[in-house]
């Protein structure tokens, strides 16, 4: 005997809605009681809702075996050491660029030759133009995470290094650059000791560029140590202290590292369907001491507003806007500093305000672009600071990303910025940027 097969709801549904096609013009002609006819009506309704539920039930499933498949990719890459999981990631990222300067060429060994760096276009009031080529591996990076339960309790480490603004290397023979840290902290559920991230920092909100920042001029970019409790969508932190100043009436900059209080960071972020913004505020002491009469603190803050916002299926639009009085070395890679000296030796804290934002379009599954916009302003009192400190900075990026496989990149970018002093000088500089990258 052959088995009963099962019917689905979709096939009975369908039979059914056939049938009754052909019953209904047969049980009006034989005067079918409405009551009949209600009946069959919610047969049928019944069954569709058994399709719908169905249906739904085979999406759930689908999605339900995805995640198993990543969950199952990722363990695969990790090593078990009792009931702590290890996993090694990173990337490998080939850089090659051509850097053309309007008012000279950017120094060997400038480090304005490996990223974009505001503080390092130069402006000389003379132009003359610079052109430089470069090819580097600097960016590449190794990172090691650990996760340990520990009686309902989550551990996690992690480190991470780069070779970027390190020591040791040199072009001539072998090109080798000594590693540097990039992060290194632990986390205990929700404390966080160690280097990170600033809070005051969005990372999620950065631009996708192949120059190692993106516009610079108007990100906050910040690595340090501190202490930081999150919970829900709330960060506050304590964060490492350091105040960069500017000589009465001009000068090389001062680094203090006269630090008294911690840097105090808030950070709220909403996140939906939709995306997520972000808001921070940071309140800092500014402090200088040179052991020879000069002895100051003033008050230094900031706020910013960040976020990403999705557009359409795949598209995303990034944002970023921050202001303050000494926010310093925060913004920009420091391209204004935190205070300024007056004569007296008072310490004046610095405006400085910026924004950017972000357009990423994908073409198709393999290839997208972004669009990348971004301004910086100093709020310079220029009795005090002279007129050979920066007054504002601009900047545009664009380019063309090509993923024939996952975790591979391959690109084309083209990098447009001019600074200006408050002096009126001003240099610009362009770059064609072509990267690699493979992330493991």
């Amino acid at each position: 005997m052959q088995p009963k097969q099962r019917r689905s709801p979709l096939r009975a549904a369908l039979m059914a809605s056939a049938a009754l096609g052909m019953i209904l013009p047969a049980g009006i002609a034989t005067a079918a009681t409405n009551a009949e006819l209600e009946a069959r009506i919610k047969q049928l309704e019944t069954m569709l809702t058994d399709v719908k539920n169905e249906l739904i039930s085979q999406k759930q499933a689908t999605a339900d075996n995805t995640k198993r498949v990543e969950k199952a990719e990722q363990d695969s890459r990790s090593i078990y050491m009792g009931n702590t999981k290890v996993a090694i990631g990173g990337y490998i990222k080939a850089d090659f660029m051509a850097t053309r300067t309007s008012d000279g060429a950017l120094g060997p060994g400038s480090a304005g030759r490996d990223f974009y760096i505001p503080g390092t276009i130069p402006v000389t009031g003379a132009p003359s133009e610079g052109f430089n080529t470069d090819f580097s591996g600097k960016e590449t990076r190794l990172n090691v995470k650990t996760t340990t339960d520990l009686n309902g309790h989550k551990l996690v480490s992690f480190i991470e290094m780069d070779f970027h603004l390190s020591p040791g290397g040199n072009e001539r023979v072998s090109n080798s650059y000594n590693p540097r840290m990039r992060h290194a902290f632990v986390k205990y559920d929700n404390w966080l000791f160690g280097q990170t991230w600033s809070t005051f920092q969005d990372v999620a909100a950065l631009a996708e560029n192949l120059d190692f920042v993106g516009p610079a001029e108007s990100t906050v970019f910040e690595r340090q140590p501190m202490i930081r409790y999150s919970r829900g969508g709330f960060d506050i932190a304590l964060e490492n202290p350091e105040t960069t100043v500017t000589p009465f009436g001009g000068g090389a900059r001062i680094v203090t590292d006269d630090g008294e209080m911690p840097d105090v960071i808030v950070r709220y972020t909403h996140k939906d369907d939709w995306g997520h913004v972000a808001g921070a505020a940071i309140v800092r002491q500014l402090t200088y001491d040179d052991n020879m009469g000069i002895d100051d603190t003033t008050l230094g803050w900031g706020v910013s507003l960040t976020g990403k916002i999705k557009v359409g299926k795949k598209d995303d639009i990034r944002f970023m806007a921050i202001g303050g009085e000494g926010l310093g070395r925060y913004l920009g890679l420091n391209t204004a500093n935190g205070a300024v000296l007056d004569a007296a030796g008072n310490l004046n804290a610095i405006g400085s305000y910026a924004g950017n934002i972000s357009y990423r379009h994908f073409w198709n599954d393999k290839w997208r672009s972004n669009l990348t916009l971004g301004a910086f302003w100093a709020d310079n009192s220029t009795a005090l600071t002279g007129l050979g400190v920066t007054k504002e900075v601009q900047s545009v990026h664009v380019n063309l990303l090509y993923s024939p496989v996952p975790k591979v990149t391959l690109g084309a970018e083209y990098l447009y910025a001019r600074r200006e002093l408050e002096s009126t000088a001003d240099g610009d500089m362009s770059r064609v940027q072509f990267s690699a990258k493979y992330g493991f």
